[in-house]
């Protein structure tokens, strides 16, 4: 589970420091701006989430998460990806946001596992990690948080949680299944986005 644990986090942490530039460069932030959103959206939800389970803060003990926000801005400015149309700049964020959402989603529930939470913590403990640094982000920009206008957002991250609960009373949380809902989460959150699936409206 641990190994399981490390990969989701560097993969969330990638992802989502590359969708918070893209966030940035669409509002035109200076170089600190940059940095702020993209620390933000890649490590935000890992606080929030290591607070809850009363964990010091991962961001806070390692300097891996930090190196590798720093990282993915460094390639990000120097292969010009903020000049790209705005075609490929939806793609690579739609892409981005997927991979973070879904990777973020299985590292909060396997620390609510961890954390011996019942159902409903780690449930939303995954969704709390998946989606607290985007919210951040978006309420400091004056945003409307995605979580409240994308369809299908939070849910992939709720599915993703009763998935790996499901699986921890079967004592089938390794590396395979853990890929194959990381898969399978990324596929339904993509679908959900081009087929435009939103959730039933009241009125």
């Amino acid at each position: 589970m641990m190994a399981g644990l490390e990969y989701a986090e560097i993969i969330g942490t990638l992802a989502f420091a590359l969708s918070g530039f893209y966030v940035a460069i669409k509002d035109r932030l200076d170089l600190l701006g940059i940095f702020i959103a993209s620390f933000l959206t890649a490590l935000g939800g890992g606080i929030v989430r290591d607070t809850i389970a009363g964990r010091a803060p991962y961001t806070f003990t390692h300097i891996i998460p930090s190196l590798l926000v720093i990282a993915v801005l460094v390639f990000s400015i120097a292969l010009r990806l903020h000049h790209k149309n705005e075609i490929e700049k939806k793609f690579y964020f739609i892409i981005s946001d997927t991979l973070g959402l879904v990777s973020f989603s299985i590292s909060g529930a396997l620390v609510g596992l961890q954390s011996d939470f019942n159902f409903f913590g780690v449930i939303l403990l995954a969704l709390l990690t998946a989606v607290g640094g985007g919210v951040m982000r978006d309420i400091l920009l004056n945003r409307v948080p995605i979580l409240l206008t994308s369809e299908f957002y939070g849910t992939v991250s709720l599915l993703v949680g009763t998935i790996l609960f499901v699986l921890h009373q079967w004592d089938m949380v390794g590396l395979l299944p853990l890929s194959l809902v990381f898969i399978g989460g990324v596929i339904i959150r993509l679908v959900a986005y081009y087929k435009q699936w939103q959730l039933p409206k009241i009125g």
